[in-house]
């Protein structure tokens, strides 16, 4: 049996940290950038740390199958 294949769309929007937490992009930083608050807009530029179970889901099904 050949080996399984890491999904192509999640290895552009998850990362896995150090310590085994995933990380991605957070939502709503496409358009309409003049009605975000500056905190909004600062604060989601640094990504979004994904819950453990969602983690979790992500790792096992998409990243290291």
């Amino acid at each position: 049996m050949s080996k399984l294949k890491t999904h192509s769309g999640s290895k552009k929007r998850f990362r896995v940290t150090g310590s085994g937490k995933v990380k991605c992009g957070a939502a709503g930083m496409r358009h309409g950038m003049r009605k975000r608050s500056q905190k909004m807009k600062r604060t989601a530029r640094q990504g979004v740390i994904l819950f453990k179970a969602d983690g979790e889901k992500v790792i096992t099904h998409f990243l290291r199958p």
